[in-house]
């Protein structure tokens, strides 16, 4: 099982994740191509996080599930925006 703890450094890291992904997203729409190194190096934070969250949660409590499924939709909806969005 899970500890409350290593669900919440797990949620801590994935929200590290997504300010640094939101952070290349937004250079990237505004300097295009110029920084394409970081911004697949943050697309790249977004699967390893996403992929923490899928085996948390394999030994996770029906809350703390809930709130790891929250947290994925989080990453997966920014990884899609980075995806589909011209940078």
């Amino acid at each position: 099982m899970a500890t409350r703890e290593s669900v919440q450094q797990l949620m801590q890291q994935c929200e590290e994740v997504i300010q640094f992904a939101n952070m290349q997203f937004k250079d990237g729409q505004m300097q295009e191509h110029y920084n394409d190194q970081d911004y697949a190096k943050a697309l790249a934070h977004i699967e390893q996080a996403y992929n923490d969250l899928m085996t948390m949660s394999h030994s996770a409590t029906d809350a703390q599930r809930e709130e790891l499924h929250r947290m994925r939709l989080q990453l997966q909806q920014l990884q899609n925006q980075m995806i589909i969005t011209p940078h």
